[in-house]
């Protein structure tokens, strides 16, 4: 259930502002709905972007690289730091690309966590051995996110919920 996502951004407003999408899957015949964060800096950081996705009532959290993550289904470990909060560290599987890693397992607590902060820091541990950094803003966040978890039928607590 993986999203072929791509970091190649389409226009200036991917680049630097979270967006929202329509997309559709061809292989299933379905539509789905993601919400995507801006690229980070360039030259500061791996050029990583994650989406929060609402594909078959599900949520899914996705990761996409320039560079090789994991083999098709393989694990791989990604941590996470909302400003100056504890990391948190979770497993997701490498997509048939391998630039792709997922997760479906607690999503809704990642889109929690992400709404009450400003920035995330990402660090994910790549098949050949390297990890991967970056910062993103997670300024205008909210609205796409908030778009994504309503097309699942997602109700998280209210704000500062953690």
């Amino acid at each position: 259930m993986a999203s072929a996502t791509s970091v190649v951004a389409e226009t200036l407003q991917e680049v630097n502002s979270w967006t929202f999408h329509h997309e559709w899957d061809k292989l299933n015949n379905a539509k789905y709905t993601l919400a995507r964060s801006p690229l980070p800096p360039r030259g500061l950081y791996d050029r990583l972007r994650m989406d929060i996705v609402c594909k078959e009532n599900k949520l899914q959290f996705v990761l996409d690289a320039n560079s090789l993550l994991a083999s098709k289904d393989r694990a791989f470990e990604f941590e996470y730091k909302i400003d100056k909060r504890t990391p948190v560290t979770i497993t997701m599987r490498g997509n048939s690309d391998r630039r792709h890693g997922y997760t479906d397992e607690n999503v809704d607590k990642i889109a929690q966590d992400m709404l009450n902060g400003q920035t995330i820091f990402i660090r994910a541990h790549t098949m050949i051995r390297t990890v991967l950094v970056s910062l993103i803003s997670l300024e205008g966040a909210e609205q796409p996110i908030q778009q994504v978890l309503i097309d699942c039928g997602v109700t998280l607590p209210g704000k500062n919920s953690e």
